[in-house]
């Protein structure tokens, strides 16, 4: 007997990248999972863009940054990324959590509350590339739309088989009786 075994087909998608990381090892590493790279001077030194998702992510190393962190000219250049892209990912880089990445990380993090920037801390080269293309593929078409799907269902199911619905069901209709 032969096991039935559902396969997904293999998800690629094309990507914008900013010429600084050409030789990166995220860019080949995105290119040997087959996705079209777009390499691209007009782009945010250390980003990643994402068109058909509407995602774009901005790879910062604290261990880069020479002078304090206003010096640097980083929080003006996050700021332009995220006027620029309304689905803005921070990928901040620490291998390891020493006190100047600890004190960056905190430093965006209250610069930007209440923006549309997400930050995600990253360890390795791997760990971007697995964290962009998650969110990317979350949020790209088809995948959307099939993810809205499933939580439509899913919350049809909760509805239709919650005992807090009946009873407010039969609440509402001894209500009506009256």
């Amino acid at each position: 007997m032969t096991a039935y075994k559902e396969t997904t087909p293999v998800w690629k998608t094309t990507i914008i990248v900013s010429t600084s990381l050409q030789n990166h090892d995220t860019n080949r590493m995105l290119s040997a999972q087959l996705h079209r790279i777009r390499l691209s001077d007009a782009a945010e030194s250390g980003a990643f863009i994402f068109p058909l998702s509407g995602t774009a992510f901005l790879l910062v190393d604290p261990q880069d940054l020479q002078e304090s962190l206003e010096e640097s000219g980083l929080i003006e250049r996050i700021k332009t990324f995220v006027e620029v892209h309304r689905n803005s990912f921070l990928l901040l880089y620490s291998p390891f959590n020493g006190k100047k990445e600890l004190e960056v990380l905190s430093m965006i993090q209250r610069r930007f509350f209440g923006s549309n920037l997400r930050i995600l801390p990253v360890r390795n080269n791997a760990e971007i590339v697995k964290g962009m293309l998650t969110v990317a593929k979350a949020t790209s078409k088809p995948h959307v739309d099939r993810i809205r799907d499933r939580m439509s269902l899913a919350r049809a199911h909760i509805i239709e088989s919650s005992p807090v619905w009946e009873m407010l069901r039969d609440i509402l209709s001894s209500h009506t009786s009256v």
